[in-house]
């Protein structure tokens, strides 16, 4: 029997995730997405790629389910979330897209989101609650850390960090055995090519840094 999948999140990532999960549904998974909770109220009790909006977040004990994907854009956001709703004993799966290329020695952790086109190869940790977004690649024996988003088309060379929280922003590329730091964002087609620090931005080819990140920015 199917797992019974709420997605957390309406908009254009949660519709995202629903696609991923009825995809890999159609290709044999076991994880079938009923809906979505969003605290957005316009939202609620319309339908997204044929799957309704049941309501708020809050509601989410009301409805019956087998797991819960979070499927919100912004990393601390989505972190909170994750703390909160595990704590709460809710069960993180992972929405996988079934043209991801992932070797075997792969581990991902739960709540991931890996898109169309991603590929992953040997060795490589992906933490919990992450997202590959599309047609990203991770190079062999990579760390990347809970929270963080490697953005569409993204490159990484091998042995590279990628610390918690962080953003690599689209068509970045960093080089192999760099590090960017926690909470940290690359700019869209930065090249990273020195380490990056926790908490900075960094921007331009090569990247640099451009200013540490604002509270709660």
């Amino acid at each position: 029997m199917a797992q019974r999948i709420l997605i957390i999140g309406a908009g254009g990532h949660g519709q995202v995730v629903a696609d991923i999960l009825l995809q890999a549904a159609a290709n044999g998974g076991d994880c079938q997405p009923i809906g979505y909770l969003d605290d957005n109220p316009r939202r609620y009790g319309e339908q997204a790629l044929g799957l309704p909006v049941f309501g708020p977040v809050a509601a989410l004990a009301s409805i019956p389910h087998d797991g819960i994907v979070i499927a919100i854009g912004d990393n601390r956001t989505r972190a909170r979330l994750f703390a909160e709703l595990t704590a709460r004993g809710e069960q993180l799966v992972s929405a996988i897209h079934p043209s991801a290329i992932i070797a075997a020695s792969v581990t991902i952790g739960p709540g991931t989101m890996i898109c169309a086109g991603a590929i992953i190869n040997p060795g490589s940790v992906i933490g919990a609650n992450v997202i590959l977004n599309t047609g990203c690649t991770i190079d062999h024996h990579n760390q990347i850390g809970d929270h963080a988003h490697i953005a569409p088309g993204v490159h990484t060379g091998g042995q590279v960090v990628i610390g918690a929280g962080t953003l690599i922003g689209i068509g970045a590329i960093v080089m192999p055995q760099r590090r960017v730091g926690a909470w940290s964002v690359v700019g869209a087609g930065a090249l990273v090519q020195r380490d990056v620090g926790n908490e900075m931005i960094a921007i331009g080819v090569p990247a640099r840094p451009f200013r540490e990140r604002a509270i709660g920015e």
